[in-house]
């Protein structure tokens, strides 16, 4: 029984990063209706600002809301400069998509070229002692991580149920031509949704890189499996991102270490979870159903 709980604990801790990078994906998701295969290495990026400050000798949570800061003007100019060109990604959306696909390629290759390709150390933001929970020894990484999500989440829920620009960035997501006659900025809401989105990934990379080691190859798995909870929850749920993620974290911590045969695959286990779940239901636990008018 101590064993099973010691890898459930496990996947609860990991689970809390993939639902960090899932409300990313879901800002994004809402504002333009598409996925941002950018997101993973847009964290990477920003997490590798989050060391080059905390290397400086600044203490390491400060350097995180450093880098969320650098991450989000990052997100900003890359939309601006890179997306917005293409055209509306509501009348565009294959085009967009090739975009976000073109800057994984090219952030993952700039942060090679700025900062090389062997792997950084980054602390642990919560240090590396444990706390026993009902004999079981859990690192305070792991709690930290699932307080951080329960604030962003709960954050990310004020945003878009009680203010003005969460209201702005579903009406976009919802028909971006009528948001703009009603005299909504669609560009800069666009914007200001890729900016948040970057900055919630420098969060999840925070939490990724003692793990794996601070490299440029550090987030694709956990984009894997931010993407596996996001189509989990529904692609437009907050709720559905962070009971997503946690879901995916504990199949994929706990079938590879009790069904013989998933030791070695570690992806199998959450894609046949979201098979399942997507046979029964389409847009997912908590996504909901797009109604239009022929």
């Amino acid at each position: 029984m101590t064993d099973f709980l010691q890898v459930l604990a496990v996947g609860i801790g990991d689970g809390a990063i993939y639902a960090m990078l899932g409300l990313g994906l879901v800002v994004v998701f809402r504002t333009t209706g598409l996925l941002n295969f950018a997101a993973g290495e847009l964290a990477m990026f920003s997490t590798f600002i989050v060391w080059t400050i905390w290397d400086l000798g600044v203490p390491l949570l400060l350097a995180m809301l450093g880098g969320m800061v650098g991450g989000f003007l990052i997100g900003v100019l890359l939309q601006a400069v890179a997306v917005r060109p293409v055209g509306d990604p509501h009348e565009r959306p294959l085009a967009v998509v090739i975009v976000t696909i073109g800057l994984f390629i090219g952030v993952n290759g700039l942060a090679q070229l700025v900062w090389g390709t062997l792997d950084k150390d980054l602390p642990p933001l919560f240090g590396v002692d444990t706390v026993s929970i009902f004999g079981v020894d859990v690192a305070w990484q792991k709690i930290g991580a699932v307080v951080v999500l329960a604030i962003l989440a709960f954050v990310f829920y004020l945003l878009f149920q009680k203010t003005k620009l969460g209201l702005a960035m579903r009406a976009v997501a919802s028909n971006s031509e009528s948001a703009g006659l009603v005299g909504i900025p669609v560009p800069t809401v666009l914007m200001l949704g890729w900016g948040l989105a970057a900055a919630i990934g420098t969060v999840a990379g925070v939490f990724t890189a003692p793990g794996r080691g601070l490299g440029s190859n550090m987030m694709q798995l956990t984009l894997i499996f931010g993407f596996a909870a996001i189509t989990l929850g529904g692609f437009d749920s907050l709720i559905g991102a962070v009971v997503g993620g946690f879901i995916i974290g504990i199949f994929s911590s706990v079938v590879p270490q009790y069904v013989p045969g998933f030791e070695k695959m570690p992806l199998a286990p959450a894609f046949l979870l979201i098979l399942a779940v997507l046979l029964i239901r389409p847009t997912g636990l908590f996504g909901r159903k797009q109604v239009s008018r022929v």
